[in-house]
């Protein structure tokens, strides 16, 4: 990621497009188990993690915007995965949602193209940031100094790295592919990055609507379980007494 942005964005692609085929092909197969289901979810949060986790590196000002998108992903999808388990029982998907808990979530997990748009739309928009942090100066500053130049910032930050924290020499290859980085077009990662940005913030609304729906959801099943064990009556009774 820190060198190879041209590489590190194909493989990311590719990776992200083949998340898609696996369940179609385990499908297909009658393959399909709960750990595949489980272990799709958590390499998609890990994958989405690492690559947030570098743009807080690469943009630190927005660091606590990245660190509060990866919280929300991981607690939103753990949060209705562990629900969907142990309210809805152990056979059940956590694909499967019920129209009258949640219209919002029932429609995104049951319609596949929808699924796979904001999904994918989700990632373009962090690989399109991914992109802009070797490309474009507005989003990047240090883009615009050479290595001589005076500077404001403090040298070995993340924003201004010292050559010497990044490379042994000048003439290795990842120096070279850091200077062919720097000179990347910023205007295909500009659009893609626009295009994609309102489904990505689509997609954020649904993670908080996951996260709230799972939490209630649990909060009932809280609620029924003591009810069944008298813990609500014996609270009534000792304010009776009271």
């Amino acid at each position: 990621m820190p060198l190879h942005p041209r590489t590190c964005s194909l493989l990311y692609s590719i990776s992200c497009l083949l998340d898609a085929l696996d369940g179609l092909a385990a499908r297909h197969f009658q393959q399909s188990t709960k750990f595949g289901a489980v272990l799709d979810m958590v390499t998609d949060r890990c994958t989405t993690a690492c690559l947030l986790v570098f743009l807080a590196s690469a943009f630190p000002r927005w660091s606590i915007v990245f660190q509060g998108l990866i919280s929300l992903d991981l607690a939103s999808h753990y949060m209705h995965m562990y629900a969907t388990l142990s309210m809805g029982g152990s056979g059940q998907s956590h694909k499967k949602v019920d129209e009258s808990r949640s219209w919002v979530l029932k429609q995104y997990y049951s319609n596949n193209a929808v699924l796979f748009t904001f999904c994918a739309m989700n990632e373009l928009f962090f690989i399109a940031l991914y992109l802009l942090s070797f490309s474009s100066p507005l989003l990047s500053p240090t883009l615009l100094k050479s290595p001589d130049s005076p500077t404001s910032l403090t040298p070995g930050t993340p924003a201004a790295p010292k050559p010497s924290m990044l490379f042994t020499s000048p003439w290795s290859a990842g120096a070279m592919e850091y200077a062919r980085a720097n000179k990347m077009d910023s205007t295909v990662p500009w659009i893609l990055a626009c295009v994609s940005f309102p489904v990505m913030f689509g997609k954020q609304i649904i993670n908080v609507i996951q996260l709230v729906k799972a939490s209630k959801w649990l909060a009932e099943g809280d609620k029924n379980a003591r009810r069944q064990q008298g813990l609500t009556r014996r609270k009534t009774k000792a304010k009776k007494n009271a």
